[in-house]
């Protein structure tokens, strides 16, 4: 593909990482029937684990049109409902604050060398903080 032909489709090269976690992740049907918040953090963990490699370098990447801009806004809805007491309405700090929990705690679990499996790290999320 030639340099014309990508900036037709993609901003930058950051966007096009952008596209490729949707495409494989969070538009896929499977994202979309999913029956609450957990198990869509559950499935998240498969994916990211199975695509470490991918998303340790993602992570890395920081600043306008990141990766780990993307991430935080595609789990934001997913942490409110996590979180959310009752349908009452809920505080942007705190929402924040369990966002910059989440998404700290993915990064560093994607960005370590020998990370635990999948299914450690989702243990881990559901011992540490609320979950439905």
């Amino acid at each position: 593909m030639n340099r014309k032909s990508f900036y037709y489709h993609f901003r930058d090269k950051y966007d096009l990482v952008n596209w490729i976690s949707d495409f494989e992740f969070f538009r896929t049907p499977e994202i979309a029937d999913v029956n609450s918040p957990l198990d869509y953090i559950e499935r998240l963990c498969v994916y990211l684990y199975a695509n470490r490699s991918f998303y340790n370098r993602a992570f890395k990447i920081k600043g306008t049109n990141s990766f780990c801009e993307h991430f935080r806004e595609k789990l934001s809805p997913v942490v409110a409902e996590l979180i959310s007491d009752n349908g009452d309405d809920m505080s942007d700090f705190r929402l924040d604050f369990y966002l910059d929990a989440y998404c700290g705690a993915f990064e560093r679990w994607m960005r370590t060398k020998d990370c635990d499996d999948d299914v450690s790290f989702f243990q881990n999320l559901k011992n540490c903080f609320p979950l439905k």
